[in-house]
């Protein structure tokens, strides 16, 4: 790769803005090794309140620091600046919540024996380096869900950013330094993928995590198996958003549309697949395919980006695809749109990031469900139905690692998030998020 990979490129213009050198060999190195130094401090003379109020600190900058770091994410990948604001927010939110909950989540665990005497419990430590490897798309909350738990746990980071992020990548690399992290706890490199596998074969690094495409993942998850280094993995998705019963379509309408075009369409939880039974579906075509094509066009995060999207809208019309509005508007923009008749496609089994809708009709539960199901993915879900019993009983049916009924953007920093099948596997934020890598040690008394 050359030394010209790392680079902001404004999606909106075409122009690009500033390139920044691809790390050496030994910068790389370096990395690893102060990371590895800056552990034995920080995992053990540190206590968790002082990571905790490391972590509070974090929380504060990203406040303080909001305009300047949402301006950096709208340059960098395309998101409208609200959104981008909104992004930095949540990423406030979670380095609070787990300054606020570090010391219960760390907490020994007693352990109740069932014969013998003496006593057992469960203390929770930290591993050692990991390693993140981190998407375009939401720069820094991709960054705040991984880094966040895993700072007051003890572990220390290296973090590899998407090559067009590296603004969003020094930002948040200034900002932990400013919030009193010690040098070595948190470090930032631009690195090659043949620079990414060594430093996964390094005997000090612990564990990775990995949020991205299906290939990349399965790329570093065969490095890493090689290793023996645990991995987490969020992955693609296609997501379903089903529609069995309503009492306000308009309501259920401009739900699907929120799911479906939030942050350009290019969420791995976006709804992607609207599943809708066949006594509303008509209506609802109608109405949300009014609201979509009425949307404007924005650009994605690249023109390649835009390309792909294209690619797979004419695939599907090729195979018998009805296409509303989506179109490629030259550059990296592209218009909202929606593929009814997708059934027999391709592409139905594919995941389009961007704001491109598929719409399904199905005659009851069952073959709701069947659809939702039909999907190498296993992200999220979407329920909407005044069924209450319904709604339990298909949250339970589907293969997913997230099912939100009758809302969407209902997350929040407690709330664990990742998915199954080949979306990935491992958890990240709430309580489940932090214990991905710890030391659960028992340590077991006789007398």
């Amino acid at each position: 790769m050359s030394a010209q990979q790392y680079a902001v490129t404004d999606p909106a213009t075409g122009k690009e803005v500033r390139t920044y050198p691809t790390a050496t060999d030994e910068e790389v190195t370096a990395a690893v090794a102060k990371a590895d130094a800056a552990y034995r401090e920080w995992a053990r003379a540190a206590a968790v309140s002082d990571r905790a109020i490391c972590a509070q600190r974090a929380a504060d900058l990203h406040t303080e620091r909001r305009d300047a770091l949402a301006a950096i994410i709208s340059r960098e990948m395309g998101k409208p600046l609200e959104q981008a604001l909104l992004e930095v927010d949540f990423s406030a939110s979670i380095f609070a919540y787990y300054a606020t909950n570090a010391e219960t989540f760390l907490a020994d665990e007693e352990i109740p024996l069932q014969w013998g005497e003496g006593s057992a419990l469960l203390r929770r430590e930290p591993v050692g380096v990991l390693l993140g490897i981190m998407p375009w798309n939401f720069p820094a909350y991709q960054v705040a869900r991984f880094a966040a738990p895993n700072l007051v746990a003890g572990n220390t980071i290296v973090l590899k950013h998407a090559p067009q992020c590296p603004e969003s990548a020094a930002a948040l690399h200034e900002l932990f330094r400013d919030a009193g992290f010690p040098d070595g706890v948190y470090n930032n490199i631009y690195a090659t993928n043949a620079q990414i596998e060594n430093v996964i074969a390094d005997r000090r690094l612990r564990g990775v995590s990995l949020t991205g495409s299906e290939r990349a993942g399965a790329a570093v998850a065969e490095i890493a198996g090689r290793h023996l280094k645990k991995v987490v993995l969020e992955l693609g998705g296609s997501d379903p958003f089903i529609v069995l019963s309503v009492d306000d379509l308009d309501a259920t309408v401009e739900a699907a549309v929120v799911a479906r075009i939030g942050n350009n369409g290019q969420a791995c939880n976006a709804a992607k697949r609207m599943i809708v039974h066949e006594d509303h579906y008509d209506e609802f075509v109608a109405k949300f395919t009014e609201r979509m094509v009425s949307m404007p066009a924005a650009p994605l995060s690249s023109e390649a980006a835009a390309c792909r999207l294209g690619e797979q809208v004419t695939g599907a019309v090729a195979e018998g695809a009805t296409l509303a509005g989506a179109a490629d508007r030259g550059g990296a923009w592209f218009s909202p749109g929606v593929l009814t008749h997708v059934d027999n496609s391709e592409v139905s089994q594919d995941e389009l990031f961007g704001p491109v809708a598929m719409v399904f009709k199905v005659r009851d539960e069952d073959e709701a469900v069947a659809v939702a199901n039909e999907t190498d993915f296993g992200l999220g879900s979407y329920v909407f139905t005044t069924d209450a019993e319904q709604a339990r009983r298909v949250a339970d049916r589907l293969e997913a690692g997230m099912v939100f009924i009758n809302g969407v953007n209902a997350v929040g920093p407690e709330l664990p998030f990742g998915g199954v099948k080949r979306s990935g596997f491992g958890r990240e934020l709430g309580r489940v998020g932090i214990e991905e890598f710890l030391n659960r040690k028992l340590i077991r008394t006789v007398r």
